[in-house]
């Protein structure tokens, strides 16, 4: 008896109805996460494109966010340091109207309390914190108070008053990264924002037959410089003018020792590497357990002083009832510190100008690697859903077909 068997082709219809409903399973997740790529080998060559791009998006994006960051950060300095320099303003009026000549004693005694009041402001100011809670013009040092106010009794003066004002912060230091390879400095220090005069060094002790006993460093405005054994003076004042600093060094004529001259308004730092003492040697600097005190060695001669030394000395002099003073030295110390103001309000509006500049830039970016992304990763939402439209006709005509092909079987007949 011939044995009669409907497997084969009812085997072959079921392979083929399997391959398309799992060709419209592939689309229809596609078509819900809207990408195109689930596996490698959906594309290979898109999928390698798609991880560069997202790769590249995500650092575009971290960049765009440290820029607005970057922006805000300015922003709140720009208001401080205008607020700091009218107070400045107010006070050079007090000053001038001090010095005319037509006040006596009293008034200027009252005019100077009055520049006391605004110092204590200058000072708050100055030791203001940011949205994050750090503090604004301390450096790196940021959760330390920059200014410490030190009080006592001044000539002339009816109750205590501003004596000092000692800065405890460190340099700016704290940059973001806002695209490949390029930083933005945030902070500006309060060593540098509110100077006023350009700083001199002067040590008196004689360093003419100084050698540098072996290979050591010195920190200069927090630069590394790098010196070896057996340099002398002039070795180690021509490496702290080949630095990025903005000290100059040279020899005293008087005293034949190191002096240093900041190029321009600011508190210049001078600190030995752990292992040396080249500029406690040298009777620059002394040794101090306290990161915060003044480190000048007590024989060296020191001068250039910041704002609010100047108002202090345009204050002191108008207690003193000296209107001669407070026209000439003490007015002259207001525009010194003015003009540094002025200086530190045109570089952190650069800083703002390239801040902003670079966000426009980096949107842009965003905006095109978006684009590049998209057309290698995602759907074209028009084309899969007329894929998923043909490939549904096919598969309903599809079994409608096998429905008429597949003979009749066994349970057909035993029917």
């Amino acid at each position: 008896m011939k044995r009669i068997s409907s497997d084969m082709p009812n085997t072959d219809i079921q392979y083929g109805l399997r391959r398309q409903e799992e060709r419209l399973a592939k689309l229809d997740a596609k078509l819900g996460t809207g990408e195109r790529i689930h596996e490698l080998r959906d594309d290979p060559m898109a999928a390698s494109h798609a991880v560069r791009f997202e790769s590249y998006l995500a650092r575009l994006n971290r960049y765009e966010r440290n820029t607005k960051l970057a922006m805000e950060h300015y922003n709140t300095m720009d208001s401080y340091f205008q607020e700091f320099n009218d107070i400045l303003q107010q006070i050079r009026v007090l000053g001038l109207n001090g010095a005319n000549g037509t006040n006596g004693p009293e008034e200027l005694k009252y005019i100077g309390i009055e520049v006391n009041e605004l110092l204590k402001e200058l000072v708050a100011i100055a030791n203001k914190t940011g949205p994050d809670g750090k503090q604004l013009f301390a450096g790196d040092k940021a959760f330390t108070e920059p200014f410490r106010v030190v009080e006592g009794s001044v000539e002339g003066g009816g109750e205590s008053m501003v004596v000092r004002v000692e800065y405890r912060g460190a340099g700016a230091n704290r940059s973001a990264q806002i695209s490949d390879g390029a930083y933005t400095t945030l902070d500006i220090g309060g060593g540098e924002a509110f100077w006023a005069e350009k700083m001199n060094i002067v040590s008196r002790f004689d360093a003419t037959n100084y050698r540098v006993t072996q290979d050591s460093a010195i920190f200069v405005d927090g630069v590394e410089i790098q010196l070896t054994q057996g340099d002398t003076l002039h070795a180690i004042i021509a490496k702290i003018n080949e630095s990025p600093t903005a000290v100059k060094a040279y020899v005293d004529p008087e005293t034949k020792g190191l002096a240093l001259q900041g190029t321009n308004a600011h508190l210049v730092r001078l600190e030995d590497r752990a292992d040396s003492r080249i500029l406690q040697d040298l009777g620059v600097i002394k040794a101090s357990n306290d990161p915060y005190a003044p480190n000048w060695h007590e024989t060296a001669l020191v001068s250039g002083g910041s704002a609010f030394e100047m108002v202090i000395r345009l204050r002191d002099a108008l207690l003193r009832g000296d209107h001669e003073f407070a026209g000439s030295q003490g007015i002259g110390g207001i525009d010194l510190a003015l003009g540094n103001m002025a200086n530190q309000l045109t570089v952190e509006g650069s800083r703002y100008e390239r801040s902003l500049h670079t966000w426009e830039r980096l949107n842009e970016e965003i905006e095109n690697a978006t684009a590049s992304l998209g057309r290698e990763k995602y759907l074209d939402f028009t084309d899969a859903a007329t894929d998923l439209a043909m490939l549904d006709f096919a598969h309903k005509a599809a079994l409608q077909t096998a429905a008429k092909i597949i003979p009749p079987t066994l349970l057909d007949f035993l029917r």
